[in-house]
């Protein structure tokens, strides 16, 4: 009787100590980096309903999911957030792909994606559109030969790589040293402002989810631009784990992540469709190449 209850006794100090560790770990969290630009902190609510994707929402969901306390970071880049609330950790980030995995590459942190978001049509794509002010003769890409064109800084594949893919493709001669603005906001005021004078022929590129708020926040007034071109589509908001999340909890986040579609008001938080959708094979490779070529 002695021999079992020392057996009993030890079993149950075994099951204590696994307890502690399941706690210490829970305890430490998810911490959730929300790089988005349609998220709510990082975006205005110039447009009703657009824009305002209310991402604690979801973070109530994956703690009750995944059963551990969520930490959630809003940052416009990954290194903000770093020296910032999330203090130097990364466990999920969710964002603009080509700018996860720039942003990461940076900072010396593997990511993995494990699923996309649609939007409220059901797409988990964007574009670069091609702007000229509305005055402008350009009526397609092929016009703007021997145009000032402002891109989109490199991390921004729609605005960038895929724009210069684009007007290759229209035979228009791309400068040896590429004129940036960092924000579609700032590119779209420059061409109506510029193009008043009537001395520079300019255009611009602009991210396609960008282009109702430009209107709605008052960067540009309601007929001003027009587009003359449209890049092929690129992977848009992306959930990614680091390599701080093992095998069997990236799984477990993956399907969490899934598992949003089957809750309405969730997506409606959010501003999906049908919420996270899963990464074909092919499109990852397509995407990591991307990537690769920077």
């Amino acid at each position: 009787m002695k021999r079992i209850s020392l057996l009993v006794f030890c079993l149950m100090i075994a099951v204590l100590g696994l307890a502690d560790n399941v706690v210490l770990a829970s305890d430490d969290g998810l911490t959730v980096i929300v790089m988005d630009p349609l998220a709510k902190p990082l975006s205005c609510p110039c447009v009703e309903g657009y824009a305002q994707r209310d991402y604690n929402v979801l973070a109530k969901f994956l703690e009750k999911e995944l059963g551990e306390r969520v930490n959630l970071v809003f940052a416009d880049a990954l290194g903000t957030a770093l020296k910032g609330d999330a203090k130097g950790q990364a466990d999920v980030i969710i964002g603009k792909d080509s700018v996860i995995r720039f942003d990461a590459a940076e900072h010396k942190f593997t990511v993995t994606a494990v699923a996309r978001l649609t939007d409220k049509d059901g797409l988990t794509t964007q574009n670069g559109l091609v702007v000229v002010a509305s005055s402008d003769p350009a009526k397609k890409v092929a016009d703007l030969s021997g145009y000032r064109i402002l891109f989109g800084p490199k991390e921004c594949d729609e605005k960038h790589a895929a724009a210069m893919t684009l007007l290759k493709k229209a035979k228009v001669a791309i400068p040896p040293k590429l004129e940036i603005d960092q924000s579609c906001s700032d590119g779209a005021a420059k061409v109506v402002e510029l193009a008043a004078n009537k001395k520079t022929r300019i255009a611009a590129v602009i991210s396609s989810y960008a282009a109702p708020l430009l209107e709605g926040c008052g960067t540009i007034k309601k007929g001003d631009l027009q587009v003359v071109g449209k890049t092929k589509p690129v992977p848009f908001v992306t959930a990614f784990t680091t390599n701080t999340v093992d095998a069997p909890r990236r799984e477990r986040i993956q399907k969490a992540l899934l598992a949003v579609g089957d809750h309405r008001q969730i997506c409606e938080a959010i501003e999906t469709l049908i919420g996270f959708v899963p990464i074909e094979p092919a499109e990852e490779k397509t995407s990591t190449a991307s990537a690769k070529k920077k």
